[in-house]
């Protein structure tokens, strides 16, 4: 059986994008290795194995292109209300959060934000089949 253990994307700035993920989802650095064109930086925090991988390329001034294949990265949280409050509070600039129903039930509650290199992230209350 498969596990999925990480996703990666690739940032410009180690340190502004650490800085954004600790303050949105409470990730740490688990691991760090610095190689000659590059660096990875693993990040994590208690409420899963589940990691974020940052690949910071050296030299690179540029912003990736983030074509229009990437979707999204989710996460779910306990209180979606508190989490978007504390996102506005911390100028993380959360979009307004939506209600998504399907058969008039509902599926889903959630809101959306960009990391500072235009990664979409979802963040859902934790609800039915999001958990």
């Amino acid at each position: 059986m498969a596990k999925c253990i990480h996703t990666m994307i690739r940032v410009l700035d180690e340190a502004r994008s650490v800085s954004f993920y600790r303050t949105a989802f409470g990730l740490e650095i688990a691991d760090r290795f610095d190689f000659d064109g590059f660096t990875l930086v693993y990040l994590r925090n208690d409420e899963a194995d589940f990691e974020v991988e940052l690949t910071i390329n050296k030299g690179r001034s540029e912003a990736y292109e983030l074509g229009d294949g990437y979707g999204h990265l989710a996460v779910a949280v306990d209180n979606l209300d508190a989490e978007h409050a504390r996102f506005k509070e911390a100028g993380l600039e959360p979009r307004d959060i939506v209600a998504f129903e399907r058969e008039g039930a509902l599926l889903a509650r959630f809101f959306f934000v960009a990391d500072p290199d235009g990664y979409k992230i979802e963040v859902l209350q934790k609800h039915g089949r999001y958990r």
